[in-house]
């Protein structure tokens, strides 16, 4: 999909940047059709894989920003030696805040380089289609013009705490695609000074104030300095609502925090619906090891509704 976010504020900051997307591929591809990566004078971020492949695309991008948007077939093996044996189809194009005041709606559509004419009916008929509700759009170069949906994130994170265990979750999580990262903590100084892009950071006093302003549809991640927070978040999540929730803990905390929530009047079934520990404690209790474990898991519950946790205690003292 298009991240029309990341592309604005790319632009934001370096003016010109050249954005490259698999536009197709036959045979095998070092990534899918769609996978793009953002490319300027002294930098990029993405990436379409491939070593090589992404290497020249890079050169080529880097060309294209004195130049014009480009469509460039790869062979994978004859041209650059890869194992992959097939062929991609790698689309340049230079935007600019001009380019970029022209994008509405819910895609980018329009034709590639060395297309002219009008709109092919067949491209018309997937945007009617899509409009119609009768079938969504999906990235796809049809006849010529290229067709990429707007990025939409579709899983809201809330993240509570912003010690060990809350930055290394949040260094894990925001560069997946599909995720709007929330930070809680108390204090402005409790999160570092430099956030990765796309995070929204709220310090409040009482984070547990914060949680009436959560989609119901979120999901959250509740690892603080505090057991006492911790419990309140998980007694007014119940009461809220949520899609997932995990806490970081032991299996002592946990049946403590069974019993009292039961005590503020939360049925055996509620309770869980919250899931402890988080992420895979096979894995170990370093920070890192938490929010890897985490990840994965998040990655497989929202392919096919898992839970996030092991059954095993994950508690760190003070972890955050």
């Amino acid at each position: 999909m298009f991240d029309l976010g990341a592309l604005q504020a790319a632009v934001a900051a370096e003016g010109r940047v050249a954005r490259v997307v698999i536009a197709a591929h036959d045979g095998s591809s070092p990534r899918e059709v769609g996978a793009a990566m953002l490319v300027w004078r002294g930098g990029q971020s993405g990436t379409i894989g491939g070593g090589a492949l992404e290497w020249e695309a890079v050169q080529r991008a880097r060309a294209a920003l004195d130049g014009q948007d480009r469509l460039d077939k790869v062979p994978l093996g004859p041209a650059l030696g890869q194992c992959c044996g097939g062929a991609v189809l790698l689309l340049t194009e230079v935007w600019d805040s001009a380019r970029l005041a022209g994008v509405t709606g819910d895609a980018v559509v329009r034709p590639m380089p060395g297309t002219a004419g009008e709109m092919p009916l067949k491209v018309a008929n997937r945007l009617r289609r899509a409009r119609n509700g009768e079938a969504p759009l999906v990235t796809e170069q049809v006849q010529g013009w290229m067709i990429e949906p707007l990025a939409r994130p579709g899983r809201e994170v809330w993240i509570w705490g912003a010690g060990h265990v809350g930055r290394a979750l949040v260094a894990v999580l925001a560069p997946l695609p599909g995720l709007r990262l929330t930070w809680v903590d108390i204090a402005p100084e409790r999160f570092p000074d430099t956030v990765p892009e796309g995070v929204t950071v709220l310090p409040a006093p009482a984070p547990e104030s914060l949680v009436v302003y959560a989609p119901q549809g979120a999901e959250h991640l509740i690892v603080t300095f505090s057991h006492a927070l911790d419990l309140e978040l998980c007694h007014r999540l119940l009461g809220h609502g949520f899609a997932r929730a995990g806490v970081i803990g032991s299996a002592t905390k946990w049946a403590r925090f069974r019993s009292r929530l039961a005590g503020l009047g939360h049925s055996a079934a509620q309770i869980a619906r919250i899931d402890c520990p988080i992420g895979d404690t096979g894995l170990g209790k370093h920070p890192q090891a938490i929010a890897i474990g985490v990840a994965v898991a998040m990655i497989r519950a929202g392919q096919r509704k898992e839970t996030w946790g092991t059954g095993r205690g994950n508690d760190r003292d003070a972890a955050g």
